[in-house]
């Protein structure tokens, strides 16, 4: 019975993932055949030929050269900083004794509830006014404002499983706050921050909207801003379009894969208590 039930649960997940990866297989199909196949026997159908014309076309169109090095750009600028503030400001509410403790997490916590989309004209408005539109430095502001709030929260869920005999014994060999947090924290801390640095890193690549409203210019577009620009070019090339979808989500795919088990690990190991 039970040998039954574990191959009935294999072909079940079998199946879901099936379903589950069919979505970037028909793209990835999509993206490698051509125009006149695809419009000739449909996108359900296997193509006759490959091509990686529409690569090539998709990367001139898409202007990937460009958008790719202003989203890495940004995620080297943004990530770091929002990881390392967030990690501090988690260790002050979940270690240390400070006044108004409670109404700064829930002040911190509030931000998770505020949409994005009705800060739209006063944050467009506060950038102008500082003269931050049309720059990369300036989406690092909002990106952090909206980001920090969430790695907060897993954060310091994490920090408060750490023992306090820990924290009282480096109390104890002359360890002040800040040595405490650089040496002991953080490093029993890695999956935990690894995490939120995979996490931070993903919403930053997609980030699209204020990233619309803040950049002018094609030379600081970013790779989710890039992308409009098959509107016009590629409104009936679905080919192409499909091989610049990939083109923009590939370091994502490799990413998860890569480090799926450091996302699960992570946001799981502040669950228990040891």
């Amino acid at each position: 019975m039970r040998a039954r039930r574990g191959i009935g649960s294999t072909l079940l997940l079998t199946l879901v993932a099936l379903l589950w990866i069919s979505p970037l297989a028909l793209l990835l199909v999509t993206a490698l055949r051509p125009l006149s196949d695809f419009i000739a026997h449909g996108p359900l159908s296997w193509p006759d030929e490959f091509t990686m014309t529409n690569f090539s076309d998709a990367w001139r169109i898409g202007n990937f050269k460009a958008t790719y090095t202003n989203s890495a750009t940004l995620l080297i600028l943004k990530v770091p900083i929002g990881v390392f503030l967030s990690a501090m400001l988690a260790y002050a509410l979940a270690k240390l004794r400070i006044r108004f403790g409670v109404a700064i997490m829930y002040t911190v916590f509030l931000g998770l509830t505020i949409p994005i989309y009705i800060t739209i004209v006063p944050v467009f408005v506060m950038m102008r006014g500082l003269g931050a539109t049309d720059s990369l430095i300036g989406l690092v502001g909002p990106y952090l404002a909206f980001g920090i709030p969430f790695e907060v929260l897993i954060l310091q869920s994490f920090f408060r499983q750490i023992p306090d005999e820990i924290m009282e014994a480096a109390r104890i060999d002359g360890a002040g706050a800040w040595r405490t947090f650089l040496t002991i924290v953080l490093p029993l801390s890695a999956p935990a921050l690894i995490t939120v640095l995979i996490l931070d890193g993903v919403a930053t690549w997609n980030e699209f909207l204020f990233a619309l409203i803040l950049l002018n210019s094609d030379a600081n577009k970013t790779i989710p801003v890039g992308l409009l620009n098959f509107q016009g070019q590629f409104s009936n090339n679905s080919t192409g379009l499909a091989a610049g979808i990939l083109i923009a989500v590939v370091p994502i795919l490799i990413a998860y894969t890569v480090l799926q088990r450091w996302i699960v690990g992570g946001l799981t190991a502040g669950a228990t208590k040891g």
